[in-house]
């Protein structure tokens, strides 16, 4: 796994792990859109989820980093 999936797996792992009231963005600052796949090369949120953010609750910004979460497995495999 490269170090940018493997860091952002492990930081799906920690939000989805607590229930804190805040959860953080998983923007890395690499927006980067694939032609193919339609998400962002850094955090691998599509176009919609990463302009609902800033308006969902966080059960729903949860769910997004569930379907990253999802994403970074398919990506290697697991």
């Amino acid at each position: 796994m490269n170090i940018r999936l493997h860091k952002l797996a492990e930081r799906a792992s920690q939000v989805l792990s607590t229930s804190l009231p805040h959860v953080p963005s998983p923007c890395v600052s690499v927006c980067v859109m694939h032609p193919q796949t339609g998400q962002c090369e850094g955090c691998l949120r599509t176009l919609q989820e990463i302009g609902e953010w800033s308006r969902l609750h966080d059960a729903g910004k949860r769910q997004v980093w569930q379907r990253i979460q999802m994403r970074v497995q398919s990506l290697v495999g697991g």
